[in-house]
């Protein structure tokens, strides 16, 4: 089979049929980037050019509420700021984690209720220079064009109320839960609407809502049918009217609501957290004919080349079969991964993923 474009490769991947090898997608952490640096990737040089990885196109729109951005503090150590959503956030500077969230101007229905009344969908929410910029390239490239925004709620429990607060007022005021889950969705929907309309359209639909941890979902099935079903259906469905596809990005242990996710159309699957459960194989086997993944390695085996190596030998030639699985490790790529090591898993999966 002769060699594909990155957008022929995809297509054909999420549409469950065989393309010339398995995609490769991933996203390294900026010290692991720092490391390859330091071991031989050339400055100015792309990772995704060095390793010829497959090429995606990403367009975005703004649905924060827009709080005023200020720095707070700033140490040799650490960065404190408060951010658009309304978090004040601390951060270290020198090395890659999970920002710790220390107040939330957003916490109930009253300060939601500020916050609402500026999640207007207005045109200044699209960066519509950058598009006419770069669009006309990623199409002329045969990109595959990601679009993605910052609603559900992994962003609503994340990025603006925190876990606590969300987790409670999903028991004790779903009505509240709802408003703000359901605003976020249909200010994301309608500014890609206006994008789409003015001609910049796009291949799927890509959104981050982590809905489990390490011992299974953060919430009951019932409140997910309640609460957050609803507007994923709704984003699903947006897609398919389309001719597009959905793509969920969700953390955890979800392995309970697969079956759920699949029912309502849901196409493409990430990043398949084995460290918290997740059974990439297992989804393929049952739900792989209606389901596309995207993930499912073991990271914490690609600080070492043999352990790396004999995941990949084992479950690669299963997740390939008939098309559907996009390779990737199940998050994102930390900095105990070598260059020298990373180059071997690009290499090996080349030639073991091949059609």
């Amino acid at each position: 089979m002769s060699r594909m474009t990155s957008y022929e490769r995809m297509q054909r991947v999420y549409d469950h049929q065989e393309p010339d090898r398995v995609p490769i997608i991933d996203s390294p952490w900026g010290t692991t980037l720092h490391r390859w640096r330091q071991e031989g990737l050339p400055q100015g040089v792309s990772w995704v050019e060095y390793f010829d990885l497959d090429r995606i196109g990403h367009v975005s729109v703004d649905t924060s509420p827009r709080f005023e951005r200020r720095l707070i503090e700033e140490t040799e150590e650490h960065i404190i700021e408060h951010n658009s959503w309304g978090v004040t956030t601390r951060n270290f500077k020198h090395s890659t984690s999970t920002p710790q969230d220390i107040a939330f101007t957003v916490h109930d229905p009253d300060t939601w209720a500020a916050a609402k009344a500026r999640l207007t969908p207005s045109d200044d929410r699209i960066d519509w220079d950058h598009l006419a910029r770069t669009y006309p390239a990623m199409r002329e490239q045969n990109l595959w064009i990601t679009a993605g925004a910052w609603f559900g709620y992994d962003i609503v429990n994340a990025r603006m109320v925190g876990t606590e607060n969300l987790l409670l007022g999903m028991a004790d005021d779903p009505d509240w839960v709802r408003d703000m889950l359901d605003t976020l969705c249909d200010l994301a929907l309608t500014l890609f609407d206006r994008m789409w309309d003015a001609g910049y359209t796009f291949d799927e639909i890509q959104w981050p809502d982590d809905m489990g941890y390490r011992n299974g979902l953060l919430f009951s099935k019932a409140m997910w049918a309640d609460m957050v079903r609803p507007y994923q259906q709704r984003t699903i469905d947006w897609a398919h009217a389309r001719g597009i596809k959905a793509h969920i990005h969700s953390c955890g242990n979800i392995m309970e609501l697969v079956p759920e996710l699949v029912d309502l159309g849901l196409d493409v699957l990430n990043p398949l957290e084995i460290k918290a459960g997740m059974d990439p194989v297992g989804i393929k086997q049952s739900n792989g004919d209606r389901l596309a993944l995207r993930g499912g390695f073991d990271a914490r085996n690609w600080s070492a080349w043999d352990t790396a190596e004999a995941e990949i030998q084992a479950k690669l030639p299963v997740l390939m079969e008939g098309g559907g699985y996009v390779f990737a490790s199940d998050h994102s790529i930390p900095d105990a991964v070598s260059l020298d090591t990373m180059t071997r898993i690009v290499r090996l999966v080349k030639e073991k993923g091949r059609y």
